[in-house]
């Protein structure tokens, strides 16, 4: 069944596609990111996936939740990272809350050795105090409240702690990102992933914004791995590689 509009799905549903129907073209191309991914770089161990856009509204979160989604069907133990802290919605896409005293950025503002506890009166930190079960079977840790200093955060040395514990902890980590321009943060977050991931509107995204998005990378010596095309008629015909055929999105 083909869903023409987005508002035709029930809002819970709406963007958690890979829940609603296991055979669409929807489905496979997901899955054919996941595919593509394993073999882009066989000497390379693909744990941690960093997913963002050129603009807002290019579809990162809708594809990050899903990507994460196919790599639970593979029995895969799968943690979601919103690291938009300016304005994440992997919160209401699971629906879940998002805590004032929780999320990603009080869990890199608090991080401690797990077992350990600053004040000898307080509980040890844990890291599993700030992960989510969701219904859909994946960890989730949401963005948490707006710091006011995001790109310092995510530059700190706690966060590359907070990381580090979690890939012990994880198969696969998605890492939902900012878009690129005009903001650092995931441009920052690359020195964590194993694979970075650009997600483009079809019809929408103009090649200057592509363009302008492979030189940011390149100058910080990150490499762009590849580029997943959103919100796609499936009625234009197929799809390669990294090119997701959605006619969905998300609204940012």
């Amino acid at each position: 069944m083909i869903f023409k509009k987005k508002e035709s799905l029930k809002p819970k549903q709406a963007d958690l596609l890979l829940n609603l129907n296991k055979k669409t073209s929807f489905t496979e191309s997901i899955k054919s990111i996941r595919t593509n991914l394993a073999f882009s770089e066989v000497d390379k161990k693909m744990q941690v996936i960093l997913i963002t856009s050129a603009q807002p509204g290019d579809g990162k979160s809708f594809i990050s939740a899903n990507l994460a989604l196919a790599y639970k069907d593979e029995d895969k133990k799968v943690l979601l990272i919103d690291a938009d802290l300016r304005c994440g919605r992997q919160n209401q896409i699971f629906r879940i809350v998002n805590s004032a005293n929780k999320g990603y950025s009080n869990l890199i503002l608090n991080y401690q050795e797990t077992g350990t506890s600053k004040n000898k009166k307080t509980a040890p930190f844990d890291v599993k105090d700030y992960i989510v079960k969701t219904k859909q079977g994946i960890d989730l840790i949401p963005n948490g409240p707006t710091p006011p200093n995001p790109i310092e955060l995510l530059a700190s040395n706690n966060n590359e702690k907070v990381i580090a514990q979690l890939k012990k902890m994880y198969d696969i980590i998605i890492i939902d990102c900012t878009p690129v321009l005009g903001i650092s943060d995931a441009i920052v977050m690359t020195k964590y992933s194993d694979a970075n991931i650009l997600v483009v509107s079809n019809k929408k995204t103009k090649l200057e914004l592509v363009s302008r998005v492979e030189k940011v990378f390149s100058q910080s010596h990150a490499t762009l791995t590849g580029v997943v095309i959103n919100k796609v008629d499936v009625s234009e015909g197929g799809y390669y590689g990294y090119y997701s055929n959605s006619y969905y999105g998300e609204s940012e």
